[in-house]
């Protein structure tokens, strides 16, 4: 099973159809520069509608403070997560506590310590020039990730390289290198998926996870039902579900 992120939400509309599509997670933008960014206050809102959706996933539902490795193959109820660019720990807690979100997403230049700041709640997101530098940023966080990290959620998020700007950017990921990594660590793959795409790259990187958001827009910040589900169909497909 490869678990679906549709990430860069700014309404409840987008994200009610992205959680009824199958979405795993849904991710949020909390870093002001992105034409994806949306406020702490509507996002809470939105989770507080979402949570009260009559959906229910297959099986059972679980906590992330309750994961036990014997549930690892089974599917985890639907994950928020807010996305965040060099915010302090304490700002990120609160706004996770504040939204109701389960994760924090970290794409700026957070230390492996904040990891442990944030009680596990926590994985990082990299877009590194080459392998070798993928593997230094990886081993400086291995060590801090949580033990429940290692099996039921994303330990790295591996973005396509961009010398200046965090994500978003529509490049492609280096899918070889990806790859590399995902025999070792539970990768969350982005950069330029589409649902033209991801079919593909599931096939090659066999990733922990997929991550879409400017691949499944009609505009910045708005996104195409039919490209959503069109992306979570052919994701499932390619993973056997």
């Amino acid at each position: 099973m490869t678990i679906i992120k549709i990430c860069g939400l700014t309404n409840y509309e987008d994200a009610r159809f992205a959680l009824q599509a199958g979405a795993d997670m849904l991710g949020f933008i909390f870093y002001e520069p992105s034409p994806r960014y949306v406020s702490p206050e509507r996002v809470r809102e939105i989770v507080s509608m979402l949570r009260t959706m009559e959906i229910r996933v297959q099986n059972s539902k679980f906590k992330i403070q309750n994961l036990k490795p014997e549930t690892r193959n089974q599917k985890l109820e639907t994950l928020f997560v807010g996305v965040f660019v060099n915010h302090s720990p304490k700002v990120v807690q609160q706004t996770l506590d504040f939204c109701g979100l389960d994760l924090a997403q970290l794409h700026g230049d957070e230390s492996p310590l904040f990891l442990e700041e944030l009680n596990g709640r926590a994985y990082k997101a990299i877009n590194p020039r080459s392998f070798e530098r993928a593997e230094a940023i990886i081993q400086s966080f291995a060590v801090h990730r949580s033990p429940f990290t290692i099996h039921h959620l994303p330990f790295i998020l591996l973005d396509a390289f961009h010398p200046i700007l965090r994500g978003g950017t529509g490049r492609v990921a280096d899918w070889s290198m990806a790859a590399e990594i995902a025999c070792q660590h539970n990768v969350l793959l982005a950069g330029g998926l589409s649902p033209e795409n991801v079919a593909s790259a599931i096939r090659q990187v066999k990733p922990w996870g997929v991550d879409v958001s400017s691949g499944v827009e009609a505009k910045k910040g708005k996104k195409d039902p039919a490209k959503v589900k069109a992306f979570i169909k052919a994701a499932k497909a390619e993973s056997g579900e």
